[in-house]
């Protein structure tokens, strides 16, 4: 059941006032997954007739601690200034109820007991669990795809820290890494397309949002991979790894198109 129409189906009555219409008058938020009371609804629900600011001041009084027995926050402002509002804990809502020593006070002090009652039933306790169950395997699998390619991506960097050395590899040492879509447009062809190619020739694969090359050419000096940092649509900075070509990655990449006769543009037509 809904948290917004949990407490209308609580109970049938309370004190000879039927429980809708009182959810109407005082309904019953969840916080953190607890039942929270706002404090400027319970004091229209009383009736009380001192001012709400005031009428809070003097509850206070009694020893209710803001952080544990309710929590106070600025209500949205529209074109005016933000007025305090505060989330009472049921303990304190049904005392401050108690306090008005007043039949509605009482009544809706019943209410309050029934819907906490409800709440603590042991089907609600066993669904609130299962609830949470849920969201901690939801949150686990997530973590474990992330690190599944945070792990991938480690033991690429690791191979490509120790490349097997020749003089082969000292001729091709150039500094300069370039991206694939660099690489694709030598063949007038599109990133998407090139790493389709690679992936068919089992060269590379995907880990998440990331290319890299299967262990094999790994450790041949072929790729390098990087980490950037970009700002996100929430203003915060971020990093993603990115898989660049060696020099020598790109003479690879030429020999494997030109084996299955495909050239770059600036070779195709020559006699």
């Amino acid at each position: 059941m809904e948290p917004a129409s949990f407490a209308k189906h609580a109970v049938k009555s309370c004190g000879g006032v039927h429980m809708s219409d009182m959810s109407d008058l005082l309904a019953i938020q969840y916080q953190n997954d607890r039942p929270t009371v706002l404090g400027r609804e319970l004091h229209a629900a009383l009736g009380v007739a001192t001012r709400y600011n005031d009428w809070f001041e003097r509850m206070r009084e009694y020893g209710f601690v803001d952080g544990t027995d309710f929590y106070s926050f600025l209500s949205e402002s529209i074109g005016g200034r933000p007025a305090v509002e505060h989330n009472l804990s049921i303990a304190m809502a049904k005392e401050l109820c108690m306090l008005q020593r007043s039949e509605k006070g009482r009544q809706f002090r019943q209410y309050i007991i029934r819907v906490e009652e409800a709440w603590n039933t042991p089907e609600m306790v066993m669904k609130r669990a299962l609830e949470f169950a849920t969201r901690a395997v939801d949150h686990l699998q997530a973590e474990t795809v992330r690190l599944t390619e945070t792990v991938a991506v480690q033991n690429q960097q690791i191979a490509e820290m120790r490349p097997k050395a020749s003089y082969y590899d000292v001729v091709l040492n150039c500094k300069d890494l370039v991206s694939v879509s660099i690489i694709a447009k030598d063949y007038g062809w599109s990133a998407r397309r090139m790493n389709d190619y690679l992936h068919a020739k089992k060269v590379q694969f995907k880990q998440g949002d990331i290319w890299l090359v299967y262990q094999k050419y790994a450790q041949l000096g072929y790729t390098s991979t990087k980490t950037n940092t970009y700002a996100g649509r929430d203003g915060e900075p971020h990093t993603k790894p990115h898989t660049y070509w060696t020099q020598k990655g790109r003479l690879f990449i030429y020999n494997l198109l030109q084996n299955d006769d495909i050239l770059p543009l600036i070779e195709r037509g020559a006699s």
